[in-house]
């Protein structure tokens, strides 16, 4: 079923989803992220996998297959971005409220997400439409926003590779789960942002309720522009275009170029 940077996922029997830990280092991980979606499934509105196997020695996670499709690479996102928003605004909430003590604090500041961005982007500036460079540029010359204060349990890693939706384009599911941390909730919104949209995380952030404040969505925007640039990077890297184009899609929301304003072509 392909993998991310630190794992590798198959499908058996067209029933079992099993997921390897790459680094023998990491393979203990899957004992705490099973006990994660142990808490996390009876306490969220949407399905989590519910592992069935948990074997820290080789580091495999295996759950039954979640229905649905990822996402990422559907067309007509854009038309059902507001329906996503608004089933992911409801997950947030309840996810944002779980007890903190269920994962381990990830504490990056800014600045490292900052300096990662601007190490990828020369070996991608080719890449980036021309009109929208001088804003790329620009965001990776400015500071970042000020650091959050109040972290909470978070998925952190909520791209739209994650999210499954059936043929209606109702959600079936959240995955992969291993990069969940005790964090910024702005990593979150962030990655909705830059998935679905203004219009989607509107819709979330309706859903969500209070406790979300405008220096939060700074930082969500701030996630949501780094976020797209490292998707751009890996997209290239492994050849997997579907990563590549939504990255290229967020590019024109997320960094406007410089005569959008003036009633040319974005």
């Amino acid at each position: 079923m392909g993998g991310g940077l630190d794992h590798a996922t198959f499908l058996v029997d067209d029933e079992l989803v099993v997921r390897l830990v790459r680094e023998e280092a990491d393979r203990a991980r899957v004992v705490p992220e099973a006990r994660l979606l142990a808490a996390v499934a009876g306490a969220v509105p949407l399905p989590v996998p519910e592992p069935l196997v948990v074997d820290a020695g080789r580091g495999c996670l295996a759950y039954r297959r979640l229905p649905g499709r990822p996402v990422l690479g559907l067309p007509g996102v854009a038309d059902h971005a507001v329906g996503l928003g608004e089933a992911l605004g409801r997950f947030l909430a309840a996810l944002h409220r779980l007890p903190t003590d269920l994962a381990e604090p990830d504490d990056a500041p800014l600045r490292e997400w900052l300096e990662e961005a601007r190490a990828l982007y020369p070996g991608i500036r080719t890449h980036v439409p021309a009109h929208h460079r001088a804003a790329v540029e620009a965001f990776l010359a400015a500071p970042p926003p000020a650091e959050g204060t109040a972290p909470v349990l978070t998925h952190n890693d909520l791209g739209a590779e994650h999210v499954l939706v059936d043929d209606a384009w109702q959600v079936t599911g959240v995955v992969d789960w291993g990069d969940a941390a005790v964090t910024d909730p702005a990593r979150d919104l962030g990655l909705l942002l830059r998935d679905l949209g203004p219009r989607g995380l509107d819709a979330a952030l309706t859903a969500y309720g209070p406790g979300i404040d405008a220096a939060d969505l700074e930082r969500a925007a701030f996630h949501a522009r780094c976020a797209t640039l490292a998707d751009l990077a890996y997209g290239l890297g492994s050849g997997l275009t579907d990563y590549t184009a939504q990255a290229l899609t967020a590019l024109g929301r997320l960094f406007p170029s410089a005569h959008a304003a003036d009633g040319g072509d974005p």
